[in-house]
């Protein structure tokens, strides 16, 4: 009597949990929907359905139907879409995505039809029923491959996820760690839908419903990493000359979103304008001959504005190109004024690149650098359309602080 009241009362708890965690996921999930928290919110809705028609079945008794519910929420549609959602959020090629998807929903289908229409066999009781105790040979053969689908993708995007440690570490634990969490569900489910357990199934749903809680909200919030963001921050460049300079607050290197030129460089702009043009300026500091020579001299500057729009879920990937190609343009390009990638907090899969180059020879000198082609190469597969908006300088106003104010710290 007493293992009676404490079934029907695990059962409460784990349904009004189950919907209370998938009420929380779908409202963290409409903030930045993504293809992958879509998967995993609807897996979560399956689990949930699932363990409320196990609390009717253990105050009851198990019926037919709502053994059916049970299995197809916790052994079949959990699961499927947890391996699907896994393959969405860590692999980055379209063509094993694609095939998943076709994976997906042959397993969705075929399944489905298989435990609702399939007789079963056996008396039901209180407790959670177990697989293997109704059903023929036919579901069981169904629900093993869809197990065994949702372990091999869970296996594909971890590799994945491994494969890309060697370029952004941070990032690729977190993806790991969050597979992990999805992949200790997975098990906790097919574990249940097999054997049943009683109470100690039970409590394995609850743990499956906080490890896919926890996974969901570590995907949410993925670690912000730049490679290499400050090279020599606080230590020792290379200076123009080859040799190894101390930063200073005239000299500072910008590793990655901004960089910002030494003091030096803008004195030898000045010096080359005035071999090319003549010092106009009169003794008291005027300009002298043409009026427009202070145009003519701001005119010469080149500006670039490139607006990427991204491929959802690759934006993560385009920032680490980003970073690199921004990294090297501050080492390699003394005549690039600034070159700098700016997020839109309103648009999450735009990019914009601006950047101001000495002059048309430096523009061109930047389109030919090997970082350049490369960034170009390893980007093509991110990015779905770019817009170019080509600058001429009419009038400007800046500050020495600018580099430091484009750098996040």
């Amino acid at each position: 009597m007493i293992s009676g009241m404490v079934e029907v009362g695990l059962a409460f708890i784990c349904a009004l949990v189950a919907w209370s965690a998938t009420a929380a996921l779908i409202a963290r999930g409409i903030r930045d929907p993504r293809l992958f928290m879509a998967a995993w919110v609807a897996s979560a809705v399956a689990l949930a359905i699932a363990l409320s028609a196990a609390f009717p079945g253990a105050l009851l008794g198990f019926s037919a139907a709502t053994f059916r519910m049970f299995q197809i929420g916790v052994g079949l549609l959990g699961p499927l879409l947890l391996g699907w959602g896994a393959v969405e959020y860590a692999v980055r090629e379209p063509r094993t995505r694609f095939g998943t998807r076709l994976v997906v929903t042959t397993l969705g289908i075929v399944p489905l039809v298989v435990l609702t229409m399939d007789r079963l066999r056996g008396q039901f009781g209180n407790g959670y029923p177990a697989m293997r105790e109704h059903y023929d040979f036919l579901p069981g053969i169904a629900l093993g491959l869809v197990h065994t689908f949702a372990f091999v993708a869970l296996a594909v995007a971890a590799g994945a996820a491994a494969r890309r440690l060697g370029e952004r570490p941070r990032g690729s634990q977190h993806e790991l760690t969050v597979l992990g969490l999805l992949a200790l569900t997975v098990l906790l489910e097919v574990i249940v839908s097999r054997f049943g357990l009683g109470i100690l199934g039970q409590l394995l749903m609850l743990g499956a419903i906080a490890a896919l809680w926890t996974g969901f909200l570590r995907a949410l919030n993925p670690p912000r990493e730049r490679p290499n963001r400050r090279a020599g921050r606080g230590g020792r460049r290379r200076g123009r000359g080859g040799s190894e300079d101390e930063d200073g607050p005239d000299d500072e290197e910008d590793g990655v979103w901004g960089r910002r030129r030494k003091r030096d460089d803008y004195d030898d702009f000045d010096d080359e304008y005035d071999d090319d043009y003549g010092d106009d300026r009169d003794a008291d500091g005027t300009d002298g001959g043409e009026p427009g020579g202070g145009a003519q001299r701001r005119q010469r500057l080149r500006g670039i504005i490139t607006i990427y729009t991204l491929m959802d879920g690759r934006a993560d990937a385009f920032d680490d190109y980003a970073d690199a190609v921004v990294e090297q343009v501050a080492r390699h390009e003394p005549d690039t004024l600034l070159f700098a990638c700016h997020t839109v907090p309103s648009a999450p899969l735009q990019r914009i690149v601006y950047a101001i180059y000495r002059d048309q020879l430096a523009f061109e000198e930047h389109e030919q650098q090997p970082h350049v082609l490369e960034f170009a190469r390893r980007s093509a597969n991110t990015v779905v359309a770019t817009n170019v908006i080509e600058l001429a300088l009419s009038g400007a106003s800046a500050t020495d602080n600018l580099a430091g104010m484009l750098m996040p710290r």
